[in-house]
């Protein structure tokens, strides 16, 4: 069994349900991460000494050789949705995630396990689903039996998508529906990412291979923000916006200090986000995935009036 499991992103949305649950299955987690604090939250999720922070200075070979010598698997969750500073696409999602993958293969680890998304493609308008295929390229040629794991949209208690409407609901009166909300996703719990993360540690079948991971259901853009309302009891009219506006106004809300939404992002929403039925998926790890309408609820009765949530059935 694999002992000692390097998690680099361990303190963001993915990461730390990665974490816990490898936590709780027994493994030892180190946490490289640039702020010790963020971390240090995440001891709790095992016995003394199983979570290990470790600090991230610098993203150097030695640096990196540092943090995952004596490894048996390294995951990688790093990752960003929009360009700020010195945080840019290629870095994050292609240079870094090589540099990992080759410095692994050099101390003899044995697994590498790579969190990449659904869409990504080398020929993609979006700077980010090209960065993400350009980072799965690198890390499979500097790892060969790297296992990379491509999710839809990710949902949870934290998550960036449902609790971000949810929130705009509270404070405008309408919702844009982006290309007339006909995009498809197929959203998949956090919970389940990190039970897929966790079955391919030890099967050696998933070396070199590629999962596509989504939940028991697809719905369009449309779907989910109705959705989303009518959960937190806030009615709001969804307003259909062509994506050639939509660029324009995500131009200007980009410039916020947190992008509401950019010009790449709009890029994304031209493509459905769904798995391929040729696709390995969550059922080849043995998974069944659980659903929006089961789990979504139970966080989002905190964007309703006095807590409460809906008994309406989503349709």
């Amino acid at each position: 069994m694999t002992k000692i499991i390097t998690i680099f992103g361990g303190t963001g949305f993915v990461g730390r349900s990665i974490v816990k649950r490898l936590a709780q299955a027994g493994y030892t987690v180190r946490v490289p991460t640039r702020t010790l604090d963020d971390a240090l939250r995440l001891k709790t999720a095992g016995a003394v000494g199983q979570v290990v922070p470790m600090l991230l200075s610098h993203t150097d070979d030695a640096s990196l050789q540092r943090l995952i010598a004596g490894s048996d698997a390294v995951i990688n969750c790093i990752g960003i949705l929009y360009e700020r500073g010195r945080q840019k696409f290629d870095h994050i999602h292609h240079r870094l995630p090589q540099r990992m993958a080759a410095v692994a293969q050099h101390e003899n680890v044995r697994r590498f396990i790579h969190l990449s998304a659904l869409g990504a493609s080398i020929t993609s308008k979006s700077r980010y689903a090209r960065s993400k295929a350009e980072g799965e390229a690198a890390v499979r040629s500097a790892f060969p039996r790297a296992t990379l794991l491509r999710p839809s949209v990710i949902f949870g208690a934290d998550d960036n998508f449902l609790n971000m409407f949810a929130g705009l609901a509270k404070f405008l009166p309408a919702l844009p529906l982006i290309g007339g909300g006909k995009t498809r996703f197929q959203p998949i719990y956090v919970g389940d990412v990190a039970a897929a993360a966790e079955a391919c540690l030890n099967a050696d079948k998933t070396c070199g291979r590629i999962y596509e991971l989504g939940g028991p259901a697809t719905y369009s853009f449309k779907e989910l923000l109705h959705y989303t309302l009518q959960q937190t009891g806030t009615p709001r009219a969804l307003v259909p916006l062509p994506f050639a506006l939509a660029k324009i106004q995500a131009f200007f809300l980009s410039l916020l200090p947190t992008p509401l939404l950019t010009p790449d992002q709009v890029e994304l929403l031209k493509t459905d986000n769904v798995v391929s039925a040729q696709a390995n998926t969550l059922a080849d790890l043995g998974l069944q995935p659980q659903a929006l309408e089961v789990l979504a609820p139970t966080w989002l009765r905190r964007f309703r009036p006095g807590g409460m949530i809906s008994a309406r059935s989503f349709s």
